[in-house]
């Protein structure tokens, strides 16, 4: 079948290229009836416009870049659903970019980016330091952050507040007498961490106490399970709080390990709720975190961000504390 051209549009209305272009990119100086015309035949045609060709002619390419770390993919699916959802109504596509710890660095994967011309740029990145939203803003294009509270002007977040989501957990131990509580270190997410550790230094303060439950893993360790295996053998825990799915499974191996029983003689939480937590046994109680409405509304913010509409510059979203079969 032939491919149907604007040059056939423009026959079959019987007006000019130009008139046809205008029309498709919503420029509005056509006649009401003539822009009718051409719809009209665009219709009975079946004409699809060129989206690089458009977007050339708009200085626009309708292309959104979005960068996330290799190491988050599993938790990043509902993320990357919602971000497609509302991209499709809205009619941008998505370049996705991955990064790799230690192998690209996050201001050369946006340089990439911005050079293919695209109109804007979501990241799902909790490390980005001064430094390198420093480098950011240096781009003249909208950008979107999530998960991670930025306070830059031109530049907008949409993140839950996890020092917020630990500190009430926490609180409600210490409530009870339980003030053995251990987070385990993160190296592959070390501001998510640090806001675990921030949200549990303020609830023992809250109660005049100190945190000291601070797990760091020495370096001649080179999982979480081979550390905490050692370590829970000496060491008698009310709590132990892991970000990731895969360190509160090693801490539940761990505890079996050392014949220590989950929940009767420890309980555990993981922040981020995930597929795996239901899947193992006990159950991990997690905070269910709205991933596929962090990336609905970061691509709705970003939407405003080039329309040049009045945006948030940060947006916090709740977060649910699901109980399983990890705590009591």
């Amino acid at each position: 079948m032939k491919r149907v051209t604007i040059y056939d549009v423009a026959r079959e209305a019987n007006v000019s290229l130009a008139t046809v272009s205008r029309v498709i990119n919503g420029v509005n100086v056509v006649r009401k009836d003539t822009r009718d015309r051409v719809e009209s035949a665009i219709e009975m045609l079946g004409y699809k416009p060129n989206a690089i060709a458009q977007g050339l002619a708009l200085q626009k390419t309708t292309t959104i870049g979005l960068i996330i770390p290799e190491a988050s993919f599993i938790f990043t699916g509902n993320i990357i659903n919602g971000l497609m959802d509302v991209a499709r109504i809205y009619k941008y596509n998505i370049m996705l970019h991955t990064t790799t710890e230690t192998i690209s660095d996050i201001k050369d994967v946006v340089e990439t980016i911005i050079k293919s011309r695209v109109d804007g740029v979501i990241i799902y990145n909790d490390q980005l330091d001064d430094s390198v939203v420093a480098e950011l803003q240096k781009y003249d294009v909208p950008i979107v952050v999530m998960n991670n509270k930025l306070t830059h002007k031109h530049i907008a977040s949409v993140y839950v507040d996890i020092e917020e989501a630990v500190y009430e957990r926490v609180s409600e131990y210490l409530k009870n007498g339980l003030d053995k509580v251990a987070i385990i270190e993160d190296r592959k997410n070390t501001t998510a961490c640090k806001q675990m550790i921030d949200g549990a230094n303020r609830a023992y303060k809250a109660f005049g106490k100190e945190f000291d439950g601070y797990l760091q893993i020495p370096h001649e360790f080179h999982t979480s399970y081979a550390f905490l295996k050692d370590h829970l053998a000496t060491t008698k825990y009310d709590l132990v709080m892991a970000y990731r799915d895969s360190q509160a499974i090693s801490t539940i191996n761990a505890a079996k390990e050392n014949n220590i029983k989950v929940p009767d003689d420890l309980e555990i939480i993981c922040v981020i709720d995930t597929k795996y937590n239901s899947m193992v046994r006990p159950q991990i109680s997690s905070f269910s975190i709205p991933s596929y409405d962090l990336g609905a509304v970061a691509m709705r913010v970003l939407t405003k961000m080039l329309k040049n509409d009045h945006f948030e510059n940060q947006i916090e979203l709740s977060y649910l504390y699901t109980p399983r079969q990890s705590t009591k």
